[in-house]
């Protein structure tokens, strides 16, 4: 089942102004009952995946539709160029925490208390929270995987984004799906690294966006080669929230992906 977004950003929201000029009294407030509260947050205008989807996000941030390093793309395993080993990705991720689970509109969110982390270029970047798609938004020589974990990471001084994305193949049942699928608007206890599959030293990485609006560019992105594993049921329960929840592969322009 696909949802429309229930957050808004701050741009967006419903402007409050007089509606005459400044020599006239203002009118009496009118107190506006609950439906009408309703009926006017109904028609306010959100990114989605549906009406207001990928192809109108321009609408809500530019960047979206003029950015030139932007997020998902389809990965060429044969184009890709050798990595640059000051961007060799490390990971810290064992860290056994709560975390509360969420719909937030656009996916299945996950946000730990305490984060692990991962260290680029000598730098750490903390675990913020981890989400769902029920379809992989990057491919591989074009082909989507079952699913995708997308594990997002800041850095504390600069700001600066990196994402690692754990692809998911049909397969056995992975433990840490039942807990957060049976759990959406609860919280769970959960170690972040059981997401991982067990080689995490093989990855392809580039630099692209945010892959919903506002589309921030400079985020570093690394995607593992080695997928891991969730079961039929529970990659229809996911669906079930969501099935179509990944924006279509953007252009490459200039940008080289590196591989090891």
């Amino acid at each position: 089942m696909k949802k429309t977004i229930l957050a808004m950003s701050a741009a967006a929201l419903l402007m409050t102004g007089c509606g005459g000029s400044e020599a006239e009294a203002p009118a009496p407030k009118k107190a506006i009952a609950p439906a009408e509260h309703a009926e006017a947050a109904h028609h306010e205008k959100h990114w989605n995946y549906e009406e207001n989807g990928p192809a109108h996000w321009d609408e809500f941030s530019k960047t979206c539709g003029t950015g030139h390093t932007q997020s998902p793309i389809n990965i060429i395993p044969g184009k890709s160029v050798e990595m640059n080993h000051q961007y060799d990705l490390s990971m810290h991720e064992d860290v056994h925490t709560s975390a509360s689970v969420i719909d937030n509109g656009h996916s299945i969110k996950v946000t730990p208390k305490t984060g692990g982390e991962i260290t680029l270029h000598g730098e750490k970047f903390k675990l913020l929270q981890f989400h769902f798609h029920g379809k992989s938004e990057h491919t591989v020589d074009g082909k989507r995987y079952d699913m995708v974990v997308h594990m997002v990471h800041q850095n504390p001084k600069t700001k600066q984004l990196a994402v690692v994305a754990v692809f998911f193949k049909e397969g056995k049942a992975d433990p840490i799906l039942d807990k957060v699928i049976n759990n959406v608007g609860g919280e769970i206890e959960v170690d972040p690294q059981d997401l991982l599959p067990k080689d995490t030293a093989h990855y392809y990485h580039y630099i692209g966006s945010l892959t919903t609006p506002p589309c921030s560019e400079n985020v570093q992105w690394y995607l593992l080669k080695e997928p891991v594993e969730a079961s039929k049921e529970q990659i229809e329960a996911f669906r079930k929230y969501y099935v179509d929840n990944e924006r279509p592969v953007q252009e490459l322009y200039d940008r080289h992906v590196e591989s090891n």
